[in-house]
């Protein structure tokens, strides 16, 4: 729980200075009770007969009750705070970058490699009641695993990753939308080269009409999440910054993690060499837009941490909540505890 707490109704708050009143009155009862206690013939016997526990027996029920009172003020005052709920994430899609700069061996024993074996812990540590589909992008996107719950088929696809020319990193953002949103008619190949050079719909059906969608907040879509995963930077395909605000009109919370160097170097691969730069403001930008977060990770032990990160983090969600009824639970078990008290002690409430 993020503190401090927020109040929808903090105008009742001021009822609370009622309280200090209430304990001024009680502590004017009990002298003016002392006063005429005093009239009694027999002080000793009158002290021998309320018992050795009386005395603080008779301040425990208007205690519970004064409680009760803040508790139930408290409640009227709606309080709300941020608390980590479990999440309601049905899908993951897995969007991991299999450009040829993922051959590079400054990761031990290569970026793919590094990056195969971080996912398959991912998938592990997930829940098994969440789907997890895989997409890949080089030049182009594509789905290698639609989204299932069987970890088997998504290792197999993993372990058949073939790396490719180019980095269209948006365009592996938007071809994960078009599995989450299937009735929505996203086209990839529109977005890409314009009117009439398309091809096929990703949403291929036949005669299926297209979904009219209406833009929410970002990051309130809590059904699915995208894990964008990369070493480079966008050279081909959608733009990164146009697939963002798709996904956070649609509120799909976009994780992004950046591979390999943020300085810039050449890496050879079997006589042909190749610069090398991670493009971190984007995929930063990316993760702001969305409502997620952007990791970095240097080595395969900062990756595979990476994922654990992530997977503790899409199985809890934060999120703005009234604490109202809880309060009013805590006032009304008071209230109930103070008029038990008394009744049991002094046969009257309170």
């Amino acid at each position: 729980m993020t503190l401090p707490l927020s109040f929808l109704w903090p105008q009742f708050l001021w009822l609370l200075l009622t309280l200090p009143l209430l304990v001024l009155v009680y502590v004017w009862l009990l002298r003016r009770r002392k006063k005429l206690s005093l009239r009694i013939s027999s002080v000793a016997i009158a002290r021998q007969a309320l018992g050795t526990g009386q005395h603080w027996r008779r301040h425990l029920p208007p205690a519970f009750f004064l409680l009760a009172m803040a508790a139930g003020l408290l409640a009227a005052s709606r309080p709300t705070a941020v608390i980590a709920l479990p999440s309601h994430h049905a899908t993951v899609m897995l969007a991991i970058d299999v450009s040829l700069s993922m051959r590079a061996t400054d990761i031990q024993p290569s970026r793919i490699v590094a990056a195969q074996e971080a996912a398959k812990s991912f998938l592990t540590d997930l829940p098994r009641n969440v789907k997890v589909g895989i997409v890949t992008f080089a030049g182009t996107a594509q789905v290698v695993q639609p989204a299932t719950l069987q970890r088997e088929d998504l290792v197999a696809a993993i372990d058949k990753f073939q790396l490719q020319r180019g980095t269209a990193v948006g365009s592996g953002i938007v071809v994960a939308l078009s599995e989450l949103f299937p009735d929505h008619g996203i086209d990839v190949g529109e977005m890409t080269y314009g009117n009439g050079k398309s091809g096929k719909r990703i949403d291929e059906s036949p005669g299926k009409p297209k979904k009219e969608h209406v833009p929410v907040a970002p990051g309130s879509y809590t059904s699915a999440a995208i894990v964008l995963l990369t070493d480079g930077r966008r050279t081909t395909g959608v733009d990164p910054q146009e697939a963002a605000m798709m996904a956070a009109h649609r509120g799909v919370r976009v994780y992004s993690i950046g591979l390999g160097t943020v300085t810039g170097e050449v890496a050879g691969f079997e006589g042909w060499s190749m610069y090398l730069k991670l493009d971190e403001p984007s995929l930063k930008a990316i993760a702001n837009a969305t409502q997620a977060e952007y990791f970095y990770a240097g080595n395969a032990e900062a990756l595979k941490t990476v994922y654990e990160k992530l997977s503790t983090r899409l199985q809890v969600d934060k999120k703005e909540t009234e604490l109202s009824a809880l309060l009013a639970l805590v006032a009304a078990a008071l209230s109930l505890t103070a008029a038990g008290l008394s009744l049991a002690w002094f046969n009257r409430i309170v």
